[in-house]
């Protein structure tokens, strides 16, 4: 069985025992969160929501916290002298699907 999840603005598609790298999630590493915004549940029979599937959740254990690996922003305007650096890390959630219930 397999679920469409929505979670950080984006969609991801979870099964039982898959890792996923997620947007950052208020839980502390070890602790069980349930993301209860399902848009599709697949299997024997599918399940379509409108947006979201009712009475399913997707129980999943944070694994740990993190941050990827950092970015340039560089911005520049030629024959102005205008430059400027910045670099971004996205701070991220490691989940651990455990079990969709639908």
């Amino acid at each position: 069985m397999y679920a469409i999840i929505e979670t950080g603005g984006k969609q991801v598609r979870v099964s039982e025992g898959l890792d996923i790298y997620v947007e950052k999630i208020d839980a502390e590493a070890g602790e069980t969160v349930f993301l209860d915004r399902v848009l599709m549940v697949g299997g024997e029979k599918a399940q379509v929501g409108d947006p979201y599937v009712t009475n399913a959740k997707v129980e999943a254990t944070v694994v740990k916290h993190g941050k990827q690996k950092k970015i340039i922003v560089f911005k520049y305007k030629p024959k102005t002298g205008y430059k400027r650096k910045q670099g971004h890390r996205q701070p991220y959630t490691k989940l651990n699907i455990v079990k969709v219930h639908a």
